[in-house]
């Protein structure tokens, strides 16, 4: 299998993403090959300094050279057209079916709007599939859970909210190793009139999904309460909806060290290893990345933030994700639920 990883894109690039890049390598079998996308000088100096063989017994490494860089604050339509040769837009591009040298699954810390805009000017999407979405495995006191989408789409039709709960129980299911997922949608309440017309729309177009367990709306606060295993929203609540949930867990957590600290500092040592073992089972590096479900081939796009940890994990769930063949199982149930003839 050959897995791409964009090494210019995210906060810390590029030396934690190389370093999870390279931690991840002596976790592949040697018939598969980590390709590195980025400035060539950059990645070539990494990999003599930590003495990486490029051939051997061992996974393989190749680089490709890319001279632009797609930032975080560019515009994603513009960049990846006007930057085609940005480790994003080359990623992407490898990705595609009709590449001579394809790559299975790439991956990114980068620009996410660039992400899913390379994704399907490279990649299409699969021929069912009318918008991607994307879909992170958030967890929660319950265990973890599908949320589904977090920002390719901001102004979804009810079609594609439909397509979203297929989706993200097929992932469920395929991924997260869930029989029969609770397949609910966000909404202001649980209530048959509560919500607008469309999401109305949408819930009808659910309930008539063959093999579909849809349950109805959920609440924000049934989410972590365990309700449903896969949620589907719109990309501005998904994406508010997790960020907000990482900076309330990240801020209760320091508030609650520091008071137990300020109280009494011998239970506060005692508790440590406690805090640790709880934190790490809610730490988003853990799950490495979100696939943006229903392109032509694997797109994981990472958390901005990402350390060496999180693209350790993102390289090895892609190339899971792979395997599955969770892109044919996708496509084929999307095929009764498609947008009205006009």
């Amino acid at each position: 299998m050959r897995i791409g990883v964009d090494v210019m894109g995210g906060d810390n690039a590029p030396d934690e993403i190389l370093k999870g890049s390279f931690a991840a390598l002596a976790k592949l079998p040697p018939e598969d090959t980590l390709v590195l996308f980025g400035k060539g000088d950059i990645i070539e100096e990494a990999i003599k300094d930590r003495g990486i063989a490029k051939s051997g017994s061992g996974a393989k490494v190749e680089v490709i050279h890319c001279s632009e860089v797609i930032e975080m604050d560019d515009a994603p339509v513009e960049a990846v057209r006007s930057k085609r040769d940005s480790s994003i837009s080359r990623a992407a591009e490898y990705a595609s079916p009709r590449h001579p040298n394809r790559i299975d699954a790439w991956i990114s810390a980068g620009n996410t709007g660039a992400c899913v805009t390379a994704s399907q000017m490279y990649m299409r999407r699969l021929p069912n599939v009318i918008r991607p979405g994307i879909a992170v495995t958030i967890p929660t006191f319950a265990g973890p859970i599908v949320l589904i989408d977090v920002g390719a789409n901001i102004e979804p039709k009810p079609v594609h909210l439909a397509q979203y709960g297929v989706m993200g129980d097929a992932y469920a299911r395929g991924v997260l190793g869930i029989k029969n997922p609770r397949v609910a949608m966000m909404n202001v309440g649980g209530e048959e009139q509560k919500g607008t017309a469309e999401m109305k729309v949408a819930r009808d177009l659910l309930r008539g999904a063959e093999g579909l367990n849809f349950i109805g709306y959920v609440e924000g606060r049934g989410v972590f309460d365990g309700e449903a295993d896969v949620v589907i929203t719109d990309g501005v609540v998904g994406n508010v909806m997790i960020k907000l949930a990482e900076g309330l867990s990240k801020g209760l957590f320091q508030a609650i060290a520091q008071q137990v600290l300020e109280t009494d500092p011998e239970l506060a040592v005692r508790l440590e290893p406690v805090v640790k073992a709880i934190y790490a089972k809610h730490d988003y590096h853990e799950y490495g990345g979100a696939p943006l479900l229903g392109v032509n081939g694997t797109c994981l796009i990472s958390h901005g933030s990402s350390v060496s940890r999180t693209m350790m994990n993102a390289v090895l769930r892609a190339r899971q994700f792979v395997l599955t063949g969770l892109n044919d199982v996708i496509n084929a149930r999307l095929e009764t639920i498609q947008e009205p003839a006009a």
